[in-house]
């Protein structure tokens, strides 16, 4: 029987760094909250220890000897962040948003159908059916290199990249139907 392979993260950023743990925690121990760079999954971890991190900073988390991080503890979900991390959350994800360009034009050029009803490309905010139209009519002629040539071919459309963040921020959030950009979270129950 074929097993399926869990996605993984290899590199993460740091939203936020407790070098004496959770202000409410009675246990003492330095605590990370991190953001995956592939599948933006919120993770909590502990460093090494004499490591301090800095909001921001890319770290490697992978299977691999690591240089910063100790032990991913647990994947978190958005409502348990802590308030530094989701300030800086809309930030750090703009930046993933913008260094990976290639895959979300990728996702622009390629999207499809959901349904008899509904397209993918709807469930970006602010993106209806006229939008869609000439979204699809514009790939139909030649696929979008960038976000530039993207936002200069389809009319009055807002920046792209913003649209794909607000997107990924909702999705982390838990308030969505349909999961594009993250995988849903979803708490394992302890026995």
């Amino acid at each position: 029987m074929e097993q399926r392979e869990e996605r993984r993260e290899e590199y993460a950023f740091v939203l936020d760094f407790m070098p004496t743990g959770k202000s409410f925690s009675n246990r003492a121990e330095p605590i990370a909250q991190l953001i995956g760079e592939e599948w933006f999954t919120l993770l909590e971890a502990n460093p090494k220890p004499n490591v301090a991190l800095t909001i921001g900073e890319r770290v490697y988390i992978g299977k691999e000897e690591r240089e910063k991080i100790s032990l991913i503890k647990t994947r978190i979900a958005y409502n348990e962040l802590t308030q530094t991390a989701k300030n800086g959350l809309n930030n750090v994800v703009s930046e993933m948003v913008a260094k990976n360009e290639a895959k979300f034009i990728e996702f622009f050029n390629k999207a499809g159908p959901l349904n008899i009803r509904e397209h993918s490309l709807e469930l970006l905010p602010g993106i209806g059916k006229k939008h869609l139209e000439s979204i699809l009519k514009a790939r139909n002629e030649k696929p979008f290199a960038n976000f530039s040539d993207l936002s200069a071919r389809v009319p009055l459309l807002q920046s792209p990249a913003k649209l794909i963040s607000e997107r990924i921020l909702s999705e982390l959030m838990g308030n969505e139907r349909f999961y594009m950009f993250t995988k849903p979270y979803t708490r394992r129950p302890r026995y």
